[in-house]
């Protein structure tokens, strides 16, 4: 039987990336255009979505552990 991982398809993964994303864009825009606080804003947000996504994942919104006793068996 194949083991397939969940690779963090959960709530909790997919908001700590997008908030991440974000912060990465903002901290692009501030080194085209020099910008130290606009830079810092960016990597305060990044920390923001890392945190949001630890925070969440022990909410229960994130990725859950594989139970392979309850999965159905594929014949």
């Amino acid at each position: 039987m194949d083991e397939h991982e969940d690779h963090g398809h959960s709530v909790a993964a997919w908001t700590a990336v997008t908030i991440i994303i974000v912060a990465a864009a903002v901290m692009s825009v501030a080194v085209v255009f020099p910008n130290v606080w606009l830079f810092v804003g960016g990597a305060v947000l990044a920390v923001v979505g890392a945190v949001a996504g630890k925070v969440l994942s022990l909410a229960g919104y994130g990725a859950h552990e594989r139970d392979p006793e309850h999965e159905p068996s594929i014949r």
